[in-house]
């Protein structure tokens, strides 16, 4: 079915309302976890990647902990109807989450859309080459400078591990992991990068999974 039949078939009057268990699913986990926010902070795209749009998630939600904001990504996984062939996961099998911890910046809504287009960036390598992004590995680029709006946090870059809020999720469309990133230093990327240390090592070391841009590098 192209494009347009697609188009002409949402007109009609018998079509039924869009499939969203995936969606709905991930939404259901973490309402679990913070009760009572039906309605967290959301960041969608108004071109779906579908149709040409360049972020390839359709949105991105944060919940409030408290001391902390909990980032959780919509795409990576199948949020309405099942297309892939793999009957044990869903879509890539995965969606990013990240803890950021408050009171970093003055600017607090500016810190919260940078992590969305860092996630958005993210993701597209997943679709465009199809790599998958699983726990205890580390995103190094070689950057300098903070990943915060202002680029004066020690923080330069990410490793992963499970999310330690909410477990991986059985939906409709398959198994989800929840992917967690957490800031690291470019001395901690470094010593990763040259093997000197294990992502479980320095997660250890760490002693914490909340992002927290004003920490400094234990290394």
């Amino acid at each position: 079915m192209g494009l347009l039949d697609k188009l002409k078939k949402s007109k009609e009057p018998e079509e039924k309302d869009v499939v969203m268990d995936g969606w709905k699913a991930i939404e259901k986990a973490f309402l679990e976890k913070y009760p009572g926010q039906t309605n967290p902070k959301h960041y969608g795209v108004l071109i779906p990647w579908s149709l040409g749009g360049n972020d390839p998630l359709d949105g991105i939600s944060i919940y409030d902990g408290g001391d902390y904001w909990h980032f959780v990504t919509f795409g990576l996984s199948e949020l309405y109807e099942k297309e892939t062939d793999d009957p044990e996961y869903s879509g890539y099998g995965m969606e990013f989450t990240l803890r950021l911890k408050k009171g970093f910046s003055d600017d607090e809504e500016a810190e919260i859309r940078c992590i969305c287009g860092v996630f958005q960036s993210i993701a597209k390598i997943t679709f465009n080459s199809g790599e998958i992004f699983n726990p205890y590995e580390y995103l190094y680029t070689g950057q300098t400078t903070g990943i915060d709006v202002r680029r004066q946090s020690q923080l330069t870059g990410f490793i992963t591990v499970p999310d330690t809020v909410v477990s991986a999720i059985d939906t409709p469309n398959g198994k989800v992991d929840f992917v967690e990133f957490i800031g690291a230093t470019d001395a901690e990327l470094i010593k990763l990068k040259n093997k000197e240390l294990t992502v479980k090592e320095l997660y250890e070391k760490l002693d914490s999974d909340i992002t927290d841009y004003s920490r400094k590098s234990i290394i």
